[in-house]
């Protein structure tokens, strides 16, 4: 399949490991207000960080085929660790295009960098692939400082984004990237956007933060144009539908809604296609 046999009506399909996807798929909302969307969080096995790499890669492979076999005329990697995992496999399996949040991530921390020594911070398993380094590599004049936070995600995903105990473990993990003063931080996780307000105490005034979503829509948004997939104004009102592997979708609907402002009236379990679940979670 080409992309001159993809409906411009299809959905777009938003995948990531639990909530903090929905930062870019409000971002594409934002962009694209016109575009229908998929957006499945694995909840049932987040946080993705902490596993195996081999692990993220079965598991985000199995999401992304369900959203394939669903119709979707392009898919939306909103996870660091899945994006390392799986993006050379997931743009060679599928002929839909495949956006990832790394890669305009690192064009925008590049272009505004002063100084040339940027921070950056993600999950265990997006610090170990050096996945970053690799894209970093091809601008020899930055030099990039890495750090794992393994508790944020933890943090986001139970509702604590603010307060002594998140600031005392913020400090701690940037500790070693203010000591090489750098001058911009890359927020190496979807996640991390919610802790903002935390990061910007630690690191001063001074420090672009640069985070995933905002960059990642444009890229959906030229993406689409290049390939003329933008969905027709004559398509009618635009389909949004949430899904989640989780159990508790209700706590899906209250963290969208009280961390996102992002009105969910339901997010369906997923049950069927590709995607196995075990009876309880």
């Amino acid at each position: 399949m080409t992309a001159r046999t993809i409906s411009p009506e299809a959905p777009i399909g938003v995948f990531d490991s639990g909530v903090g996807g929905l930062t870019v798929a409000r971002a594409i909302r934002d962009q694209l207000p016109g575009e229908s969307m998929i957006y499945v969080g694995d909840t049932a096995r987040t946080p993705y960080g902490p596993r195996p790499i081999a692990e993220v890669r079965r598991f985000a492979l199995e999401i992304l085929d369900d959203l394939v076999e669903q119709g979707v005329k392009m898919l939306v990697i909103a996870c660091n660790t899945a994006s390392a995992a799986v993006l050379r496999d997931a743009r060679e399996r599928y002929a839909v295009p495949v956006i990832e949040v790394i890669g305009p991530t690192v064009r925008s921390a590049a272009a505004i960098t002063r100084n040339g020594r940027v921070g950056l911070i993600g999950t265990q398993g997006t610090i170990q692939s050096r996945v970053y380094d690799d894209f970093f590599a091809m601008r020899p004049e930055i030099t990039l400082t890495a750090a794992a936070c393994p508790r944020f995600v933890e943090l986001v995903e139970a509702g604590e984004t603010s307060g002594p105990e998140v600031h005392r473990v913020a400090a701690e993990y940037l500790a070693p990237l203010v000591a090489e003063h750098i001058d911009t931080l890359v927020l190496g996780c979807t996640h991390y956007p919610f802790l903002r307000g935390a990061l910007r105490q630690v690191v001063g005034p001074d420090v672009a933060l640069v985070s995933s979503d905002i960059e990642t829509a444009n890229e959906v948004f030229q993406t689409l144009t290049e390939l003329g997939l933008l969905r027709p104004a004559s398509a009618g009102e635009p389909m949004l539908r949430y899904e989640a592997t989780g159990a508790d979708t209700d706590a899906f609907v209250d963290l969208a809604r009280r961390m996102l402002g992002i009105g969910i009236e339901a997010v369906d379990r997923v049950q069927t296609g590709t995607i196995q679940l075990p009876h309880e979670l």
